[in-house]
């Protein structure tokens, strides 16, 4: 088991506690790091950890670094799931991307996986805000 340098009281922190409780915060950049470690030394690390990195990305508003993680897992053959992508809509709408949610919400159906409700509703509640607020903006 691979672990890092901090420490809790019993003892070194296990890589993958360490990155969902990244995962919990806004500790984007510490969650990028820790995947690369984990990489590097030929950890295995199951889809939770990635969406782990995913959700603190999205809530350090790196939308980038968010789809760059799913490309990751794509890449990995961890396979993407509604879910998976959910998070990377959410973080694309939280950083004002709502073209790339929309082309991601694309994705989910080309891939044949059937959006659900979330999903979908994400979608559109996101393009509803980013229309009202472009015509806002050409007044």
């Amino acid at each position: 088991m691979l672990v890092i340098g901090r420490r809790s009281r019993e003892g070194a922190i296990p890589l993958e506690v360490s990155i969902k409780n990244c995962g919990r915060t806004k500790e984007w950049s510490a969650a990028l790091r820790l995947l690369r470690e984990g990489i590097l030394s030929g950890v295995q690390l199951a889809p939770s950890h990635y969406m782990a990195i995913v959700s603190a990305c999205r809530r350090g508003g790196q939308w980038q670094h968010a789809l760059s993680v799913l490309r990751g897992m794509w890449e990995a053959k961890l396979g993407l799931d509604v879910i998976s992508c959910s998070a990377g809509i959410s973080a694309c709408e939280q950083g004002g991307q709502w073209q790339r949610a929309l082309a991601l919400l694309g994705e989910i159906r080309e891939a044949k996986l059937e959006p659900n409700v979330s999903a979908t509703a994400l979608g559109s509640a996101r393009v509803r805000r980013a229309s009202s607020g472009s015509r806002r903006s050409r007044c």
